[in-house]
């Protein structure tokens, strides 16, 4: 059974603020970004311990696919997964791990 998925409100600031930046340059590509974005989170739910761990023992990321460099960073409890940041690539890890 998926677990529920319990995004922070940094992690929903990152994910409006991509999809915001991607939509401004186009809407299908803004479009293209939120169903990426929505088939990690999918993934997350039904299986998140297939991710790999990367920081402290405990948070795992999710790519987010389709060619978009960004990752979804996240944690998992007995009843729920909960999404600390969807951050870029390029961007300084210490701001997604400062949430951790």
């Amino acid at each position: 059974m998926p677990l529920k998925i319990v995004f922070t409100a940094a992690a929903r600031d990152d994910v409006l603020e991509a999809q915001d930046w991607y939509a401004e340059r186009s809407a299908a590509l803004g479009r293209r970004f939120r169903r990426a974005l929505d088939r990690a989170v999918f993934g997350i739910a039904q299986n998140p311990l297939a991710f790999p761990i990367v920081w402290r023992g405990r948070v795992r990321r999710a790519l987010v696919l389709d060619r978009f460099p960004y990752a979804l960073y996240f944690t998992v409890d007995d009843d729920q997964v909960t999404l600390i940041a969807c951050f870029h690539a390029s961007r300084d890890p210490r701001g997604w791990r400062e949430r951790a």
